[in-house]
């Protein structure tokens, strides 16, 4: 397509992983724009005697809180909840728990089922057959049958163990009649390509010492840069898209990591930089006048799956100090609309382990007894292996209102921030009252002796969606159902952006599965794609 490169990919999280990957196999020239460094897991510390006081300075969830390279200012002021991600070769499957979940055919119509958000212009059924190839990728370890999702293949390994604290949350679901099964995670359960098989440290979201989990910087950057298939230029932050004068797409400028700018030619780009990226270069591109946004839609309906947890407290020790983060099992009993709850959607529940002790001793969400002075010591014992959280992932519906705006000023590196503008919905308010209600009695049926529930966190952005819409209609939607720019025929973008509604579950399956229909689509119709000049 071009002599600089057939495709410039923006971001080496999962959807850009999956895009090089398939690009790279039909034969075409990529180089991927990485704006973070390659994980340092030499600062993997489970096992050591520093983990915990280590582990959250360089596996930071917020970006503002780790200012590593790449990372750039995000002005939450204005947010109910703080964004989360990681900016690096992998991206946020770097610190992703590893839950792998399929989105529910009902997803993808919440306009015509439930009269809320809107109809995705595909379905559960389009993405069925990329669903299956990117579990293949991803080392997924499950259980076929899950009664609450259609029928599919088997996932490639088997499901990690329940052990004591699964086989308790499991029993008390029996008995209260109510759905589980073993979760689905993209953690290998056995040796898996690059991936050895899981220790159960509860590091999957510090680094993973062990190897065992599926971030994209092993699954496929490693082999994609080391055979030369793709270019990947790491601490490179993307100021903004190109123009040629017919308004279409021929590369970008970015600053390397001392602030020298760079030009790349392309002949088309691919934005998979996350729901906050993706709208930052499209809002900043065309020397901040914006590119691709006469829907203005750009940067709007940002969804973050609000989330909150229920923790229980048990006589007995329940091993819960170790497993997956990652989930033992999850329950979707109530995911589907029952308006006589007082709301509209569902939402997922997951069952963890409470790790570490520091983790357990970390004042605002375990109650509001005091941790430090005299009752520290009982408190450790009372809480390490004797407790577990349910976690809940809310369907968090579409609101223009919501939205990513360009901070004022650049930052530190020369390249502007982002402010967001969030506010968590009634509609979701009243849906984690009540779901935590339910988990309520799932702690009474595993049998607690004190339940601590927490409605709301604001620390827990990790879900990222929403900006940059597709759909089929250009005044509606920022990009085709392919990931096409309506505005901009050769600039595309196959990250979380793109979803029309969130989902009550973990996206990152949906936003590989995409990826992958998107890229293949794409390099099927490469020669009459209108490339810049």
């Amino acid at each position: 397509m071009r002599d600089d490169c057939d495709v410039l990919i923006v971001g080496a999280g999962p959807s850009g992983a999956v895009a090089a990957q398939e690009f790279a196999r039909a034969g075409m020239s990529v180089t991927c724009l990485e704006q973070g460094d390659w994980p340092d897991y030499a600062k993997a510390r489970a096992g050591y005697a520093d983990f915990e006081l280590v582990s959250r300075r360089y596996w930071n969830w917020d970006p503002n809180e780790r200012a590593a390279a790449g990372d750039y200012p995000i002005d939450d002021s204005e947010s109910d909840v703080t964004a989360l991600m990681y900016n690096g070769v992998g991206g946020s499957t770097v610190l992703y728990a590893a839950h792998w979940e399929r989105f529910l055919p009902s997803d993808f119509r919440t306009r015509t089922l439930d009269d809320v958000g809107d109809d995705w212009p595909i379905g559960y059924w389009d993405l069925e057959p990329y669903y299956d190839e990117v579990e293949k990728q991803f080392a997924v370890s499950g259980l076929e049958g899950d009664p609450a999702l259609p029928p599919s293949a088997a996932p490639p390994l088997p499901p990690v163990p329940l052990n004591r604290l699964g086989r308790r949350g499991a029993e008390a679901l029996n008995r209260l009649g109510w759905h589980w099964w073993p979760g689905s995670n993209a953690i290998a359960t056995a040796e898996y390509g690059p991936l050895h098989a899981c220790a159960q440290r509860t590091a999957c979201p510090f680094g993973c010492p062990t190897g065992a989990k599926a971030s994209v910087d092993r699954t496929h950057w490693q082999s994609l840069t080391r055979d030369g298939r793709v270019r990947l230029t790491v601490r490179a932050t993307v100021e903004q898209v190109l123009l040629d004068d017919r308004g279409r797409a021929c590369g970008v400028t970015y600053l390397d990591d001392g602030g020298v700018r760079h030009r790349v030619r392309a002949g088309v780009v691919v934005l998979c930089a996350n729901a906050l990226g993706t709208p930052r270069v499209l809002l900043a591109s065309n020397d901040g006048a914006g590119i691709a946004d006469s829907s203005g839609l750009v940067g709007r309906r940002l969804m973050m799956h609000p989330f909150g947890n229920a923790i229980g407290i048990f006589d007995e020790d329940l091993e819960s100090w170790r497993g997956p983060l990652g989930q033992y099992l999850h329950s979707m009993e109530f995911y589907e609309t029952d308006r006589s709850r007082g709301f509209v959607r569902g939402a997922k529940w997951n069952l963890i382990p409470t790790g570490a002790p520091l983790s357990i001793m970390l004042p605002g969400t375990w109650g509001d007894e005091p941790v430090w002075g005299e009752g520290f010591t009982r408190l450790l014992r009372e809480r390490l292996g004797h407790s577990a959280i349910w976690g809940v992932i809310c369907e968090d519906l579409p609101d223009p209102a919501n939205r990513v705006l360009l901070d004022d000023g650049p930052g530190e590196n020369g390249v502007a921030g982002v402010r967001i503008q969030y506010r968590t919905s009634d509609n979701t308010r009243a849906m984690m009252a009540w779901h935590l209600e339910r988990l309520s009695e799932v702690l009474d049926a595993m049998g607690a002796k004190k339940k601590i529930l927490n409605p709301g966190l604001r620390g827990t952005g990790w879900h990222l969606m929403g900006t940059a819409v597709m759909g089929e209609d250009p005044a509606a939607s920022v990009v085709d159902p392919y990931g096409r720019s309506h505005d901009v025929p050769n600039l595309y973008v196959f990250d979380g952006s793109v979803f029309p509604t969130s989902s009550g579950v973990n996206p990152t399956a949906t936003i590989a599965a995409n990826a992958l229909r998107c890229a293949r689509s794409l390099v099927s119709r490469r020669r009459d794609v209108e490339v810049g000049a």
